[in-house]
């Protein structure tokens, strides 16, 4: 793997950013998308202000909660958290997906692997089947990349970009 800095990002750096452009571009009504850590930071992120990472044209701004990829992570980590400590009360086993349907758009939640999710902010009319698809593709292409040197790269790659 290749370190930040001079050098650039690692390849598997730019393939997970490929990946959420991707999933960002190609599924009508998303909005946002986050990755966040087992400990709640922000790893990736389609927020155009952080970086080149899947940022959208100047005529069709992409706006998550408040506008702030920042704020979308703290919604995934904090729903993910819920879900997971319920699921421990009521003996469900592992939390794969979560879902929160609002007037105004959804939020879906995925796990990753060890404790990472995936975050995606969508509107009310989205067709909610194409949006889980798409992130279930995600996880499954991603989930083997996110080792903790990955992470690491992640987290100060989003560091160094405020």
């Amino acid at each position: 793997m290749t370190a930040t800095g001079t050098c650039g990002p690692s390849s598997e750096a730019r393939n997970l950013h490929w990946l959420l452009s991707n999933l960002v571009e190609e599924v009508p009504g998303v909005h946002a998308v986050a990755v966040v850590s087992s400990d709640g930071l922000l790893l990736l992120s389609s927020d155009p202000e952080r970086g080149a990472e899947a940022a959208a044209p100047p005529t069709a701004p992409r706006e998550g909660p408040r506008g702030s990829s920042a704020d979308l992570a703290t919604v995934v980590s904090g729903i993910g958290s819920l879900a997971h400590g319920a699921a421990k009360l009521i003996d469900g086993g592992e939390v794969k997906q979560t879902m929160v349907a609002m007037d105004d758009g959804s939020v879906f939640v995925m796990s990753i692997s060890d404790g990472s999710l995936l975050g995606v902010h969508a509107t009310a009319d989205c067709d909610m089947s194409v949006v889980a698809y798409h992130m279930a593709l995600f996880v499954g292409r991603a989930g083997h990349l996110l080792t903790p040197e990955l992470r690491d790269e992640l987290r100060t790659s989003m560091e160094s970009a405020r």
